[in-house]
């Protein structure tokens, strides 16, 4: 995982006398001045096309050199709080503090006639194909992947056993051994280029968070129970796995011809996740993901516009981004829709600024034999904001989503030899095992820089299949020194894989 912090450089340019070129980093925290905490996912603009966000604490940092042409002043703004410029004298202090700005509801903004919640949401529809940008860009990209697993029981039900070495109290503790809770970091800087219907991508640089002690704790957990297997039972005999309704017959032969030509598949799967060819696929299919629950999109799960006669609008007033008057409106389920939450409808030209949204019940129930699956959490922001070309494209999100898994299920493991008359039955383990584990995932997305390109362009680029992701048993400060990205949070400053 990326950790970073920007830290000085000196880069020495030589033109006939020596001149000294300095690289600076500003690094500081934005706070309501009125509430002392934290402003998340605020702009921080210094230069024409050069800007960084606040993290989920408030905290920024960004690095500029001496050649680059900066604003007359560094740009903080965000959502209902004054638009403020600093010189970046500053923002050398640790703490920055912005104010709400106080917004009337009424005779703040002249209207040619007084639009009613629908019509608002009416005109934002039409305005769609005038707003929404459908050309090919590219873009420069962070993305911060944080994995959060949990598993909440671990019952192995050992009920009997005729193999001596498979007792209770080695089940017991190969239940035991596995991780209840784990986190896993992903960072990455990229340029993505978007075509008319397909994604290309070239990592800048990329890295890794988590404890590798955890998966290989697991991996070996499995091959110890392969191993006894192997070794106490026959090669003419045959195992009947089964749970409940479900059966399943596997000749032991067979397990062990096939064993080589499998492991080599998944070792060669296992190296291409290692190269940045396995990154270049993972985060296109991220990308497919996230721009695909764009509300906007043909069949999102946040569904808001789509299927709007499921919900009940509501304008809660006007506020103030960058100086543009913005609608307020909420919204809530009406009868069985999903979500509820807040659009942030630009009254000029009725473009969505951002939209807030999280979900008010599961989105999806599955209960069939004792196997439980629930999604949980679908909630998040998103941020929209103009291009060159006058359009709009996704700008920034923070979108999380939880899942639940639960397997209660009693399962036989049984070994059968064809070589024996009657019920062939030679050797039996049985357990009746509950698991249950939720998943949280959270993805941060900030893009700084989008300028459209020819499709031509789009066609030509070849994805760089050549760098390694860097791995991290713990936050390393300088991994993204020269580089303006999202701070990480103090999870992540303060994540050390424990030497024990």
């Amino acid at each position: 995982m990326k950790l970073f912090k920007l830290m000085w450089l000196a880069l020495v340019l030589f033109s006939g006398n020596v001149q000294l070129s300095a690289q600076t980093t500003i690094s500081t925290k934005l706070i309501d001045a009125k509430t002392q905490k934290g402003i998340p996912y605020a702009t921080i603009q210094y230069a024409e096309n050069s800007g960084v966000i606040t993290n989920e604490e408030g905290r920024f940092s960004f690095t500029y050199d001496a050649t680059e042409t900066l604003l007359d002043s560094v740009y903080i703004s965000s959502m209902g709080y004054q638009k403020t410029g600093y010189t970046l004298e500053q923002l050398q202090d640790s703490v920055i503090g912005i104010r709400p700005k106080a917004i009337e509801l009424s005779g703040v903004y002249l209207f040619d006639e007084e639009l009613e919640v629908d019509e608002i949401i009416e005109k934002m529809i039409e305005r769609l194909p005038e707003n929404v940008n459908r050309a090919p860009v590219k873009q420069r990209y962070f993305l911060r992947q944080s994995i959060f697993g949990n598993v909440q029981k671990l019952d192995m039900g050992f009920e009997k056993s005729s193999i001596p070495e498979l007792d209770k109290p080695l089940i017991d503790s190969l239940g035991r051994a596995v991780p209840r809770n784990s986190s896993y970091y992903t960072e990455t800087l990229c340029d993505l280029y978007i075509g008319d219907s397909d994604y290309k991508v070239n990592i800048v640089k990329a890295a890794e968070l988590y404890n590798k002690k955890q998966i290989s704790s697991i991996e070996e957990l499995g091959e110890r129970l392969e191993n006894m297997f192997k070794e106490n039972v026959k090669r003419d005999s045959y195992l009947k796995i089964k749970s409940g309704l479900f059966s399943q017959k596997v000749q032991v032969d067979s397990i062990l011809t096939d064993m080589e030509e499998e492991q080599a598949e998944v070792i060669e799967n296992e190296l291409g996740k290692d190269t940045i060819s396995g990154l270049v696929e993972e985060q296109k299919r991220i990308f497919d993901e996230i721009l695909g629950e764009v509300f906007y999109e043909d069949e999102p799960k946040l569904n808001v516009i789509r299927k709007k006669r499921k919900y009940r609008y509501q304008l809660e007033g006007y506020t103030d981004n960058d100086d543009t008057g913005v609608y307020v409106v909420r919204f809530e389920p009406k009868g069985s829709a999903d979500f509820r939450g807040r659009l942030y409808i630009n009254i000029e030209d009725f473009a969505v600024l951002q939209i807030e949204f999280e979900n008010v019940k599961n989105l999806r129930n599955f209960r069939l034999l004792g196997i439980y699956y629930r999604e949980t959490v679908y909630k998040g922001m998103m941020r929209f904001g103009k291009i060159a070309n006058n359009k709009y494209e996704l700008k920034f999100m923070d979108f999380s989503f939880g899942r639940w898994f639960r397997f209660d299920r009693p399962l036989d493991v049984i070994e059968k030899n064809k070589n024996v008359k009657g019920r062939r039955k030679q050797n039996e383990l049985r357990l009746n095992i509950d698991f249950q584990m939720a998943q949280n995932n959270k993805w941060e997305f900030v893009a700084y820089d989008t300028q459209p390109i020819s499709q031509g362009t789009f066609d030509a680029l070849e994805e760089d299949k050549n760098i390694q992701a860097t791995y991290m048993p713990s936050y390393n400060p300088e991994f993204w020194s020269g580089y303006s990205i999202m701070e990480p949070n103090q999870a992540i400053r303060e994540f050390t894989v424990s030497e024990e």
